[in-house]
């Protein structure tokens, strides 16, 4: 028997470090080509650019260790504790935690807690049920490291798991890079757009990527995306029209990239950090607490240590 999980997002994959750290068997299956979930990293114009998340916080010690193993490592670096704040013409600032990014695109990081970890990519699982069993494969434990309403549909209606997730809304974004011959705009680095009907955040990837591109990544709102739902690529023109707009620019871009989240982030937050149930059936994500990267990290690997001493003190009482 073993423990599965669907999933590798950077919640799927700290659950698996634990695991595996604590000598219980892992599998970890996703169903794309690549690790990261929605710390996706797109290679576009020779250059890695980030499409989901767009820079990480650090609260959490255990996290932080992480963190300073990937600094240490090259894949991260502070890269500002200011953020610009547009609204109605207007620009203020936004000071706060130190925000980190990744010169190698936030893939880089996820692929990082993906070594040595058994990863079967392009798997995609269409059923879990009870037993627990995974595609009607038995296992002891199945963590579903995904969004509330991507689980939802590998359960069934009246399991346990199922009544967690039930009538919680997600909000929708699409996320729309874009490059330049040169750099127009006074450095940002990224901007919240408050009351805006079109953008909720901008963000200059050369700026948090530390290689002073001319590309930018602009995220819808949510009623936006919801528009655009069967035709993502159409939002490219409004989003970029207002992107001009807001930071006055003239040039149209050499090139764009769009990418939509129909699971961008739960409109409201959860205070349990995962759910595991009598029935070896377990959720974790950045649906568990707040959307934030570290949030899901941190859902991943308490529920990895629950899933552990679990194992452990069922084995004690069978031995």
């Amino acid at each position: 028997m073993t423990v599965v999980v669907v999933g590798a997002g950077v919640a799927g994959l700290a659950c698996a470090v634990e695991l595996a750290a604590a000598g219980v068997p892992v599998r970890v299956l996703e169903r794309s080509d690549v690790v990261g979930g929605r710390m996706a990293t797109a290679d576009v114009a020779g250059r890695p650019v980030d499409l989901g998340a767009a820079y990480f916080t650090v609260r959490d010690p255990g996290f932080a260790e992480v963190v300073a193993r990937w600094e240490t490592a090259g894949l991260a670096r502070p890269w500002t504790d200011e953020l610009a704040v547009l609204a109605g013409g207007s620009r203020d600032r936004a000071p706060g935690p130190m925000r980190w990014a990744a010169p190698g695109g936030l893939r880089s990081l996820v692929e990082e807690l993906a070594t040595d970890l058994p990863v079967q990519l392009s798997h995609e699982v269409h059923r879990v049920g009870p037993g627990p069993v995974v595609d009607g494969e038995p296992v002891d434990v199945a963590v579903l490291a995904m969004p509330d309403p991507q689980a939802l549909r590998l359960l069934d209606p009246d399991a346990p798991a199922a009544a967690e997730l039930a009538e919680r809304r997600w909000r929708p974004v699409i996320a729309v890079a874009a490059g330049w011959a040169e750099r127009e705009w006074e450095r940002l680095p990224a901007a919240f757009v408050n009351d805006h009907p079109v953008l909720s955040l901008v963000a200059d990837d050369g700026d948090r990527r530390g290689d002073d591109a001319p590309v930018l990544v602009a995220h819808s709102t949510g009623e936006v995306a919801a528009a655009h739902r069967r035709d993502p690529e159409g939002a490219a023109v409004p989003v970029l029209a207002a992107v001009r707009d807001l930071l006055g620019l003239t040039a149209p871009p050499q090139w764009t990239h769009v990418r939509y989240w129909p699971h961008g982030a739960p409109l409201a937050d959860r205070e349990r950090p995962f759910h595991l149930g009598d029935d070896g059936v377990a959720l974790a994500g950045d649906g568990w607490g707040s959307a934030r990267i570290e949030t899901a990290w941190r859902s991943g690997t308490l529920l990895g240590q629950a899933v552990a001493q679990r194992i452990g003190a069922r084995a004690a009482g069978g031995a």
